[in-house]
């Protein structure tokens, strides 16, 4: 646990694994997903545009090489000795052949101070020969595979039009973990139907599996979305500040200690977002987080059930 914020964080975990700093480039690498192009659905997840976090070098005109060279071109201007990780970002980052994958993350790898992978998919899109592969490569440089999770209530599964049961998670996170693989999940608190209490009672589910890294993100609705739509007809409750504020404090406290939390808000363009208008920057959100956890005296894992699932993770 840090020593000095009240909850594990990412920065502080990433500075224990290199001896500088490090970036994550986000890489669109012309994916889709199978709950889009009709292999187990279509339309997507109700939620999802990924025009909402792709960043404006990010194309899959562009190739790979050429996407990680203008990030690193945009973010040196701040840290000249950065390195970095490649983030396959956009869609499903696994569905696609394997001699293809290959080809897009040893492109990757070749780039000049490329330190690193952040692999983002679902939990229904890895198999063993691709995760052997993950292994094999894991061995050379960092290898994180990063599940879209969002969820561990099989209702609003259904209702976002995932394609898959939790089930289907656990099994793939527990693949990967045993690989000696990072692992990583991405969750949504404020989902439609999912109340305060059933997204707190969801860190005790996130805490039992073999889970590095988590990503918190509120829900958010953007503009070109079936969301969006459900939302125009039938507006449903969203967030505060404040009331996203104790819901987060409450999660971490039920939240396996040894988690590493990177972040807790997504932060979508003004022009793309119909709802929740907050006014705060992810820093900001952050510092007002670790306020209230240390002035009311709270800390991530002091309510879990599951305190530790050190065996077999790559912490």
């Amino acid at each position: 646990m840090n020593s000095i914020l009240p909850y594990n964080d990412y920065g502080r975990w990433l500075s224990r694994k290199f001896p500088y700093k490090v970036q994550k480039i986000s890489v669109d690498a012309g994916f889709s997903c199978p709950n889009r192009d009709g292999k187990i659905s279509r339309g997507g997840c109700i939620y999802c545009n990924n025009q909402s976090f792709n960043p404006a070098y990010c194309s899959p005109e562009k190739s790979v090489t050429r996407q990680l060279e203008e990030g690193k071109t945009f973010f040196a201007r701040k840290y000249p000795e950065m390195k970095y990780m490649a983030y396959f970002q956009a869609f499903t980052n696994t569905y696609a052949p394997l001699h293809h994958l290959r080809r897009l993350y040893e492109e990757a790898l070749e780039v000049d101070n490329v330190v690193g992978l952040v692999i983002g998919t679902r939990p229904d899109c890895v198999d063993t020969p691709l995760l052997d592969y993950l292994q094999q490569l894991n061995s050379q440089t960092m290898v994180t595979v990063e599940y879209g999770i969002e969820t561990s209530n099989d209702n609003t599964l259904k209702l976002i039009n995932r394609g898959h049961d939790f089930a289907t998670t656990r099994r793939a996170v527990e693949m990967t973990a045993e690989r000696g693989i990072t692992v990583g999940g991405h969750v949504i608190i404020g989902l439609p139907g999912e109340t305060a209490e059933e997204s707190v009672r969801q860190a005790e589910d996130m805490s039992r599996l073999p889970l590095d890294i988590l990503k918190i993100h509120q829900m958010q609705i953007i503009k070109g979305t079936r969301l969006a739509e459900i939302f125009a007809e039938k507006p449903f409750p969203l967030y505060s500040p404040e009331e996203y504020m104790e819901v987060i404090v409450c999660y971490l406290e039920h939240l396996r200690p040894d988690m590493v939390v990177e972040r807790f808000a997504s932060q979508s363009p003004k022009d793309m977002l119909i709802a929740p208008h907050w006014g705060l920057k992810n820093h900001e959100l952050t510092n007002l987080i670790v306020n209230k956890m240390k002035k009311e005296g709270r800390r991530q894992g002091s309510l879990a059930i599951s305190k530790s699932l050190s065996a077999g993770m790559s912490l």
